[in-house]
């Protein structure tokens, strides 16, 4: 085993374990950070014309999106949770538009809007 494939394995299992430790609250916030860290991954990945991995990576935090979007509770969300819903779509659109434009600028813009939300649900732990 090369020493990529041992560090993804362990970043693997320290994220299941992480997983299955998680309060719902802590799940949300690992779904944020997922999210931001495969948005930088992707933008590097455009600068350096990796294409394929460029696409793979903006369908995996497309896929977060999906998560956070599929979590809300309409029910007892509100408006919060509908504007949030809102949101998440136009994010999704941003990202399909960067995928195909190669534009690292909407990838800024969507961690932007994911970094905000995240501080606002950062800030809900310590209320």
């Amino acid at each position: 085993m090369n020493a990529y494939a041992a560090m993804k394995q362990y970043q693997s299992v320290n994220v299941n374990v992480q997983v299955s430790e998680a309060d719902p609250h802590r799940l949300i916030q690992m779904l944020m950070e997922g999210g931001l860290q495969r948005l930088a991954q992707a933008r590097g990945a455009m600068q350096h014309g990796n294409m394929p991995l460029k696409g793979e990576l903006i369908g995996k935090t497309v896929g977060i999106i999906g998560g956070l979007r599929a979590a809300l509770d309409h029910d007892k969300g509100g408006e919060v949770a509908a504007n949030l819903e809102r949101l998440y779509d136009f994010m999704t659109r941003r990202l399909s538009e960067a995928n195909l434009r190669n534009d690292p600028a909407m990838l800024d813009e969507v961690s932007g809007l994911l970094r905000e939300v995240k501080e606002g649900w950062d800030g809900i732990r310590q209320s």
